[in-house]
């Protein structure tokens, strides 16, 4: 596990509070020097029919690990790793399916924990599609693995608690929503459970958060239209708006590719500036198109001044690319760096996979020119 909590009274009271509220262990450090935290971020973690199927061992019995193998390294570096379950679990009792109800048996969350994943998003337009039964569940498990969910939540005080993570002293909130649930149903009474994309609502636990003594407030919302590759005028708009009740950092998913990241000056935020992530695209999926076939995971720190002043800084990102085929071992799918300079390609790749992953680097790199037009200026 990659976080430890600050001291037993600590955990004691947080568990009490909170189930999903997480405290990293303070790193022993000069009280004079800057304190930093740091951060991965991937887009969609999708269970399609073919990923279970390639990662069956017998009946009952799944190995989805194979999937993270080249990439764990990657994802181990930042004190918290982020991503997008976009898939439920639901129990083998309900059928494991992908696309276009998903319910994926529970050896996913594992190989997702096993990457190095601490907090997973569940607000998404497929986190209603085995129904409320289905959104418990997969909290529990998410819990039960020792990870943290936001997004979608059990009770009316579980919505109202705010996600909260810390290490060396800085405190930074996890807020997510989603536009859709596909039009899945659940009662007037329990709107509760998934956070729906509502300015009026965003605002207001944009304000409870700023009471609660946080350094910066990340935003993710799970929206756009599908396989874009510039983020749509609702999107700007409702990242304009979020952007004015003061969030400093926005990380955004579900158009299933990968979209800008552009920098803002912030308002009523402990960060100076701040940046939107329109959309990471799929990390892991049946995708096999141009452009869905490849994801990112984006980095960056946030850190502390010993006057208090909030910072961000490092960011950066590494190209993905999804692999489907047959391995040394068998069939399997297999997230590559797709940066060469970094990775050295398996030799079980064709020469068509290489051009395929070649090309959804440079893509990457064209629609993420602004971060590295960003560190050339910093190296200035």
């Amino acid at each position: 596990m990659k976080y430890l909590l600050t001291s037993i009274i600590i955990s004691y009271l947080l568990i009490l509070s909170h189930p999903n509220t997480l405290v990293k262990k303070t790193d022993k450090q000069n009280q004079d020097s800057l304190k930093t935290v740091t951060f991965s971020f991937v887009g969609d973690l999708m269970c399609h029919k073919s990923e279970t199927d390639f990662a069956r061992m017998d009946k009952d019995n799944f190995d989805y690990k194979p999937i993270f193998t080249e990439v764990k390294k990657f994802l181990s570096y930042s004190d918290f790793t982020i991503g997008n379950l976009e898939t439920t679990l639901s129990g083998k009792e309900n059928k494991f399916s992908g696309y276009p109800l998903f319910n994926t048996p529970d050896e996913f969350l594992d190989a997702v924990k096993d990457a190095g994943f601490d907090i997973l998003i569940t607000s998404n337009n497929h986190c209603l599609d085995r129904g409320e039964k289905g959104i418990l569940r997969t909290i529990d498990k998410i819990h039960e693995a020792g990870l943290i969910s936001t997004g979608t939540n059990k009770t009316p005080h579980d919505r109202d608690s705010i996600r909260i993570v810390e290490k060396n002293g800085i405190r930074i909130a996890i807020l997510a929503y989603t536009f859709s649930v596909n039009g899945n149903y659940f009662p007037q009474n329990e709107k509760y459970m998934v956070n729906l994309i509502d300015t009026s609502v965003i605002k207001n636990d944009i304000l409870a958060t700023q009471h609660k003594g946080v350094d910066a407030i990340l935003v993710y919302f799970h929206f756009g239209n599908e396989y874009e590759r510039k983020p749509s005028d609702y999107q700007k708009e409702i990242i304009r708006k979020t952007i004015s009740y003061g969030a400093g950092i926005i990380i955004c998913s579900h158009p299933h590719v990968i979209q800008p990241v552009e920098y803002f000056p912030t308002k009523d935020s402990k960060l100076r500036e701040g940046f939107i992530a329109y959309s990471l695209g799929n990390f892991i999926s049946n995708q096999r198109m141009r452009y869905s076939d490849c994801g990112v995971i984006l980095n960056f720190s946030v850190s502390k001044t010993p006057a208090g002043e909030i910072t961000l800084s490092n960011i950066g990102y590494l190209p993905t690319w999804v692999f489907k085929g047959r391995t040394e071992k068998k069939d399997e799918f297999v997230i590559l760096p797709a940066d060469t300079s970094v990775f050295k390609l398996p030799s079980y790749l064709t020469k068509s996979d290489k051009a395929k992953l070649i090309q959804s680097c440079s893509d990457t790199k064209l629609i993420f020119k602004s971060v590295d037009e960003r560190k050339s200026l910093l190296k200035k």
